[in-house]
């Protein structure tokens, strides 16, 4: 049907390594052009290049270059407009995505849209934020549950900050996503569109919602997959996102116990993984791999990727690897990625000053979540963040208001961004229509031809869904997802 094609979505998004060593309610309208050119990578797809602020507050205090890519719409007569996409992260880069997949939606997206991606500012090709690798393998192991512990993970998270802003500059200090939003309308104007046809997923949703606030007049079509929200306050937020990744991991148990295709298949999978947990906890699980100590919080980590997908036969594997049953060799994908924390930590606010406050908030999660304890996902967010006090974006409930419809898909069994996350982001904006897909995996459009055909509809007619609409999950062929999604691994 579609290849939506991700690099997550937790970095929150990768950052560039050296070897060595408030913002204005809107973006002013400046007369700005993109330089295209056929990419250097693939002729059949144009690269092209947007001079912008640093700090959209202070437009003469220096800019940066963003990098964009296109593909034409293949039916010139047919042709809407264009269609910008972000796929997550935050960070996730869309250059790459535009350039590696002509298919990267569906073919009706491609005969009437220029398809528009783009690498978010500090990101790929838009001024990567680079940091000293000496300095980030000095990260923490542990936990934040004590007071050493705690000021371990502030202590690095500053010095991580210090020398990644020592190499790479001010943009560093601009990476919230209101300065995306206004990034996204100079990239609007720029193409020459009046209106903004838009697809965000995981994280890139969080920037259509907001360009919903402060650009509502500029909105032809958002359609929003697998939501943020910003309303989530600390407990919130990491409260549920400990219940959607224990409930994927239920899913998965549930097929494991019907499919014999399963590696795992007639064993006791949620006896096995507390085996795992209690090897962790004595420091004796090893991957035979990389023959790297699996740390307690690793292991409640390991699985949330693997469901993204879902991609649950590897997961099978990966778990009968660790408790000794067979090697199944390196993974086939061995790019490390590291934590982008810069982004997120300018548009989240976690409340959590001691270490008491963390010991208290992973007892709640554990409760939540029994099998794998916490979410490695949103405590990988809340730990980058600590002692972090300048919050350009911070949580708050959305203000929407004068946009035409918007529409909002949300996976009843997302790993990344909870379900309740997209019902509550629907009933904060008025103009909202909520998709649900009663399936599995994060990022809905290419997980079924149900969910795909209501948001190309949307994008190209505007037409929306009936109110409570489902979509019917579509069971991964073997326990492997799409061979192509939008959203990377490692992120939201």
């Amino acid at each position: 049907m579609k290849n939506l094609r991700a690099a997550l979505a937790l970095p929150v998004a990768a950052l560039a390594v050296l070897s060595t060593a408030s913002p204005a309610l809107a973006a002013p309208e400046q007369a700005r052009s993109i330089a295209w050119a056929p990419c250097a990578q693939d002729a059949t797809a144009d690269c092209g290049k947007l001079v912008l602020p640093i700090d959209w507050d202070n437009p003469n205090g220096g800019t940066f270059t963003l990098a964009l890519a296109r593909r034409k719409a293949k039916v010139p007569g047919e042709r809407i407009g264009s269609l910008v996409f972000d796929p997550g992260g935050p960070g996730g880069p869309g250059v790459p995505l535009v350039i590696g997949d002509p298919n990267l939606f569906s073919q009706q997206l491609q005969d009437h849209f220029d398809i528009i991606g783009f690498d978010p500012r500090g990101v790929g090709d838009s001024q990567a934020i680079k940091c000293d690798t000496s300095v980030l393998a000095t990260a923490p192991t542990g936990t934040a549950d004590t007071p050493q512990g705690y000021a371990a993970f502030v202590a690095y998270n500053k010095k991580l900050l210090d020398d990644c802003r020592q190499v790479s500059g001010p943009l560093i200090d601009h990476v919230d996503d209101l300065s995306v939003v206004k990034d996204i309308d100079a990239i609007r104007a720029a193409l020459g569109e009046q209106k903004l046809t838009y697809y965000g997923v995981s994280y890139g949703t969080l920037m259509g919602q907001q360009y919903a606030e402060l650009f509502p007049n500029h909105v032809r079509a958002l359609a929003l997959d697998s939501n943020m929200d910003h309303s989530q306050d600390t407990t919130g937020f990491l409260a549920t996102e400990a219940q959607t990744d224990e409930d994927a991991f239920h899913e998965f148990v549930k097929w494991c116990d019907s499919d014999a295709k399963c590696a795992l298949h007639g064993q006791d999978v949620n006896a096995l993984f507390n085996q795992l947990y209690a090897k962790a906890q004595a420091g004796t699980l090893v991957d035979p791999d990389s023959q790297r100590t699996v740390t307690p919080d690793m292991l409640s980590d390991l699985p949330v990727g693997y469901l993204y997908g879902p991609d649950w036969a590897p997961l099978a594997q990966e778990l009968s690897k660790l408790a000794g049953a067979k090697s199944f060799g390196p993974k086939a994908d061995t790019q490390v990625q590291v934590y982008f924390p810069f982004a997120f930590c300018s548009d989240w606010k976690f409340n959590l000053p001691d270490a008491a406050s963390v010991a208290a908030q992973r007892r709640i999660d554990n409760k939540i979540a029994p099998m794998l304890r916490i979410s490695g996902i949103g405590w990988g967010a809340a730990m980058n963040c600590l002692g972090v006090t300048k919050v350009a974006n911070p949580q708050h409930r959305y203000h929407v208001h004068g946009t035409p419809p918007i529409l909002i898909v949300g996976g009843q069994h997302d790993p990344a961004t909870p379900y309740a996350w997209s019902v509550d982001a629907a009933r904060q904006i008025p103009a909202a229509t909520l998709l649900t897909y009663d399936g599995w995996g994060h990022g809905q459009y290419d997980k079924s031809p149900c969910v795909g055909n209501a948001v190309d509809s949307y994008l190209i007619s505007q037409k929306m869904p009936a109110k409570g609409t489902h979509c019917p999950a579509v069971p991964p062929a073997s326990g492997f997802g799409p061979q192509h999604s939008m959203v990377s691994h490692s992120g939201f």
